[in-house]
């Protein structure tokens, strides 16, 4: 737990955390389309905690650069953290169509998952320093 966080803060947190989860538990049953789509809503929810540790209310919208940026975090990223930002951004998945899905989840090997879900933890950690 986060010091001095509101209870949205935590919440988001918190979810983030349960996402992390399942995304190690989707890496381990061989789900890779879904560990990408969980490791950008790990980071997509940790960079609402820090929106609203800031005191703005978080935007309904997926996109992890914009996000980053309006919780003034983009600017302080590495070059390494701006390009997982950017490999992460295709992975929502929620409102793709079938070609798209299949092209990325041809994409998805076990060791780019493994990647993507040390990365997210990485990245995650790093935006809770911040609060």
């Amino acid at each position: 737990m986060v010091a001095n966080l509101t209870d949205k803060s935590q919440y988001w947190l918190e979810i983030a955390e349960y996402d992390l989860e399942t995304a190690r538990a989707m890496l381990q049953t061989g789900r890779y389309l879904y560990v990408g789509f969980m490791c950008h809503q790990v980071i997509e929810k940790t960079l609402k905690a820090a929106l609203e540790k800031i005191g703005i209310d978080p935007p309904k919208i997926h996109r992890l650069r914009k996000l980053a940026e309006l919780a003034e975090l983009y600017q302080n990223m590495s070059e390494d953290q701006h390009h997982f930002l950017s490999l992460l951004e295709p992975l929502n998945i929620e409102a793709r169509y079938p070609d798209e899905i299949m092209r990325i989840g041809s994409e998805l090997t076990v060791e780019r998952c493994k990647f993507f879900v040390t990365k997210s933890q990485e990245m995650c950690e790093w935006i809770k320093s911040t609060l």
